[in-house]
């Protein structure tokens, strides 16, 4: 038996917004199949989905899972996010391997590092 990832899902008490600034993010589209309560972005950057699924309470705490995102320039490109609504939580690394902690507009923790470093850091 072999698993395959059909998406990414995040947890939250209203999935809409959350789902309309990631996609505006990724160059994706949202759908909305199930009236609000479970929405899909896909397309653009994304080389599979990212659902927003509606909780009554999401898990407190640290997300245990994050996306690990690249980027051409890394300072433009987290001064973009910052701008669109993400703050930053830490700059990390050094100068082999740098990359920027950040969180979205509902807390959701995740990272972006440059793209030529995190290639060759992911074997890429």
């Amino acid at each position: 038996m072999t698993l395959s990832l059909g998406m990414i899902n995040f947890d939250s008490t209203d999935p809409a917004p959350l789902a309309a600034w990631w996609a505006e993010q990724t160059g994706g589209t949202v759908d909305d199949p199930y009236g609000g309560t479970f929405l899909l972005v896909r397309g653009g950057s994304l080389p599979l989905m990212l659902a927003f699924q509606q909780v009554g309470d999401p898990t407190p705490g640290k997300n245990k899972i994050h996306l690990d995102l690249s980027a051409p320039d890394l300072d433009a490109e987290v001064e973009r996010l910052v701008a669109a609504g993400a703050t930053v939580v830490g700059d990390r690394g050094d100068e082999d391997f740098r990359w920027v902690t950040l969180a979205d507009p509902q807390g959701n923790e995740f990272c972006v590092a440059a793209a030529d470093t995190a290639e060759s850091e992911m074997g890429g």
